[in-house]
């Protein structure tokens, strides 16, 4: 794992679009069906729109109907990490950047085989760099 990228929150402010930074600074979402990567369907790497590090490859995205890009696993094991989230009344498991700490979305135990896993990330948290 790298070391963690370090930013004040005026820094995030000055880097992030507001909606980045409501997403990824204070643990906000999107609507569904509204982010740009929801229905894309490009070869391609999915990288963190705070960091730049690499987050999810399009080989393991799938159309799960939630509403947001969903993934059957993270790039690589490092790239993300997991917390317990139990905020809004529900114990849900939150998925953040492992480099930037930048709220990326939610991970589901009810994904494709072989993991099982659904990674429901938020659209505007992602940046996308299509295979050449």
């Amino acid at each position: 794992m790298s070391d963690k990228l370090i930013k004040s929150e005026a820094e995030w402010r000055e880097t992030l679009t507001p909606e980045q930074y409501h997403i990824l600074r204070e643990k906000g979402t999107e609507r569904a069906f509204t982010g740009k990567y929801d229905k894309n369907r490009q070869a391609g790497e999915y990288h963190c729109a705070a960091c730049g590090q690499l987050l999810f490859e399009s080989d393991e995205k799938f159309d799960s109907g939630c509403g947001w890009p969903a993934f059957s696993a993270p790039a690589d094991g490092a790239a993300v990490e997991e917390h317990r989230d139990t905020s809004h009344g529900m114990i849900r498991t939150e998925v953040v950047c492992s480099k930037c700490d930048g709220h990326l979305g939610h991970v589901f135990p009810d994904g494709p085989g072989p993991t099982g896993l659904r990674y429901c990330i938020n659209s505007a948290a992602l940046d996308f760099e299509p295979e050449d």
